[in-house]
């Protein structure tokens, strides 16, 4: 039998604002960090909206990069590298894990997904070379936007020796992370390891990309506030964000050991591949039940005892759809399921760091006690009807047991499960 793996910190950086605090008193207040692009001129664009992080200067809970990096760390490092670190700083600070030894040092583990890496870095560099030559660019360019530097900065800025590692299965990278690093602890190769996942490609690239795919929602640019919208009958696509979120887990006896005090149990994790469709699940869902049953299974968890769901639902109709259709062969859709929500709706989608900020909720779920709501469920798609959707409101009750979907392009699929320490 295995022993426990349990979460000790967490870090968190979002549209919602930075720093975990703020995101979750202003999550379950049923506030969006939806708004309208300003990254770049949107002039003739059919998307005009995004979640973007607030800078400081915006909120008093906005991002402040020089806490993070030194202005010439800044110039060298694009913006999901500083998001990142931001992130795992909090994580780490609340985990209390500052190692000294070597050994400490060569037993620790630094897992950080993404779905793109530096986009904004490469876009930036080809308009460098076209208005400027080859010679204009910086040797810091390529470090700036391979998608490993985020984990590879994070774990020179700590002096983390351990396996490192940087899942890039599109929005599944997160929880891929966290569950690559929970593997690697349970392999007995490192004791202790920060992963998760952080995105910024919030760039006209992604957009124009996305947009061209027919991914993205436009129907709400006048309203981005109501522009996320999974499970409801009127979306009409996601809302491209960005920010970074943070676990530190490690074994529980070494929790123990050094006094750090566990928020949840990271008990279960399953993936599977759809081999199937570039950007669309199984209709039926079938792969992405299974990934939650092997999740379900490592957990030791029954269906009856899982008492939240936080839903990879992104607002598509083919992705939610589908995601239901998986719920339905798991858990059933008659009465008395899990309360379901897609903290999406207030984040937007975050790619490959979206796995990982809704860990961090489902998590906070458990120990505060409350379930986020899900915003702009208005009226739900058909196939949402018999679900015990969280659309009105923050709920108050105690869960045991969490799960926590992500799906990728690819045909990826990644389920988490959390429970209650006790």
């Amino acid at each position: 039998m295995h022993e426990p793996i349990v979460v000790t910190g967490l870090g968190a950086v979002s549209p919602l604002g930075s720093g975990v605090a703020a995101n979750w008193e202003r999550l379950v207040a049923g506030q969006s960090g939806i708004r309208t692009n300003t990254r770049f001129d949107t002039e003739g664009w059919k998307c005009k909206i995004a979640g973007l992080v607030p800078s400081r200067a915006e909120d008093p809970v906005g991002f402040d990069p020089e806490a993070a990096m030194d202005a010439r760390e800044l110039r060298r490092n694009d913006l999901f590298i500083q998001y990142a670190v931001a992130a795992a700083q909090e994580a780490l600070e609340q985990a209390d894990w500052h190692p000294d030894s070597t050994d400490e040092r060569m037993r620790t583990s630094t897992v950080i997904g993404t779905g793109v890496g530096g986009v904004p870095a490469i876009t930036g560099a080809t308009e460098t070379i076209r208005t400027g030559g080859v010679r204009r660019l910086s040797p810091f360019v390529v470090p700036s936007f391979l998608p490993n530097l985020a984990a590879g900065q994070v774990s020179i800025r700590f002096g983390f020796h351990g396996p490192a590692g940087s899942p890039t299965t599109a929005c599944a990278a997160s929880a891929q992370a966290i569950g690559d690093a929970m593997r690697m602890i349970r392999a007995g190769e490192t004791d202790i390891a920060l992963c998760g996942g952080t995105e910024a490609c919030v760039d006209p690239v992604a957009i124009g990309g996305f947009t061209a795919a027919k991914a993205l929602s436009f129907n709400y640019n006048d309203d981005p506030g109501k522009a996320s919208r999974p499970f409801d009958d009127a979306h009409d696509g996601f809302v491209l964000s960005e920010g970074a979120a943070m676990l530190v887990i490690e074994r529980l006896s070494h929790a123990q050991q050094r006094g750090a005090q566990p928020l949840a149990v990271l008990s279960g994790y399953g993936t599977t591949t759809d081999a199937h469709h570039v950007t669309a699940g199984w209709p039926d869902g079938r792969e992405a039940a299974r990934a939650m049953e092997i999740a379900l299974a490592m957990a030791g968890v029954r269906t009856d005892a899982i008492g939240y769901i936080n839903a990879h639902a992104t607002s598509t109709p083919v992705g939610d759809a589908a995601e239901l259709a998986a719920l339905k062969r798991v858990f059933g859709s008659g009465g008395g399921g899990p309360a379901i929500g897609s903290t999406k709706s207030a984040t937007g989608h975050m790619l490959g760091a979206a796995g990982a900020i809704e860990a961090v909720f489902s998590v906070l779920a458990i120990q505060n006690c409350t379930l986020p709501p899900s915003l702009n469920i208005d009226r739900r798609m058909p196939e949402a009807e018999t679900f015990d959707l969280l659309s009105e409101g923050a709920r108050a009750v105690q869960v045991d047991h969490v799960l926590s979907n992500a799906f990728g392009f690819g045909g990826v699929n990644a389920a988490l499960v959390f429970s209650r320490y006790t």
